[in-house]
């Protein structure tokens, strides 16, 4: 009888729902890619995005596929999570992480790697440079300079706006309610210093960033900067790829998935 092919074909990993409780008692939502192996990548969402963005989904798949467990989860305040939705919070979004990194360790998973993509890719720049507890990190078109792009998002003159009345609606173009940006959060961006974190991170730990040579919302010099700083690292820029990597899906992963490999994941 002829073999098939299907004896060689990665089965589909199960999918398990996860509430995980942060240290202000939310629940942080996810959902667990279970290949089989204890080997598992935690992926991180960007800005006004969810578990569910496009890019992780597709960044699942290529993991999964080659047999590596994931977990992809929403930051508190976005998505399913529990929370207040805020304009910063890259220290609580990191603190979110550790949550689900000591959740994972103590059901046995062994973190090949944590990815982060946009604000999440400074989340996890932020993470490592606080907690040494995962050696393999990758950065997804990451912001370096934190009081850039601020009012190219939220409108010429926002932060004076900001400063004077407190806070300031964002709204979509039909004029509906999207979220606030108050003082409070704008100061937690503008303090916080990539630069800081960046050469604090440990040697021991190996850092990946990815980074599109035609990203028009991160410029690919903030890549640049990255790779200066964090003293173990690698950079890969990707020719001709916009911020979410619409066109070059297959080369963001395999880029993503080869580095975390390289280490025997």
């Amino acid at each position: 009888m002829a073999q098939t092919h299907d004896a060689f074909i990665t089965p589909p990993a199960s999918e398990e729902r996860v509430e995980i409780t942060n240290k202000h008692g939310e629940r942080l939502v996810g959902l667990l890619h279970n290949t089989g192996s204890n080997k598992i990548v935690v992926l991180c969402h960007g800005f006004i995005a969810t578990k569910n963005d496009s890019l992780i989904l597709d960044l699942t798949a290529a993991l999964t596929k080659n047999g590596i467990s994931v977990f992809r989860f929403d930051f508190s305040g976005n998505g399913e999570s529990e929370g207040q939705f805020e304009y910063g919070n890259y220290r609580k979004e990191a603190d979110d992480l550790h949550y689900v990194v000591l959740y994972l360790y103590q059901k046995n998973y062994d973190i090949a790697a944590v990815v982060g993509h946009s604000k999440g890719g400074d989340v996890v720049v932020l993470y490592a440079s606080i907690y040494d507890d995962v050696r393999t990190i990758v950065n997804l078109s990451g912001r370096f300079d934190l009081k850039k792009g601020i009012e190219e998002r939220i409108g010429e003159g926002s932060i004076d706006r900001i400063n004077k009345e407190g806070y300031l609606d964002i709204k979509d173009k039909y004029e509906n309610f999207n979220y606030r940006v108050t003082k409070e959060s704008l100061m937690e961006r503008l303090n916080t210093d990539m630069r800081a974190a960046s050469i604090s991170i440990s040697k021991e730990c190996r850092f990946l960033t990815v980074h599109g040579s035609a990203d028009k919302t991160i410029p690919v010099e903030d890549a640049y900067e990255f790779a200066k700083l964090i003293p173990n690292h690698k950079l890969h820029v990707i020719e001709g790829a916009n911020h979410n990597y619409t066109a070059h899906r297959k080369e963001v992963a395999e880029a993503v998935v080869n580095f975390i490999t390289s280490h025997g994941a």
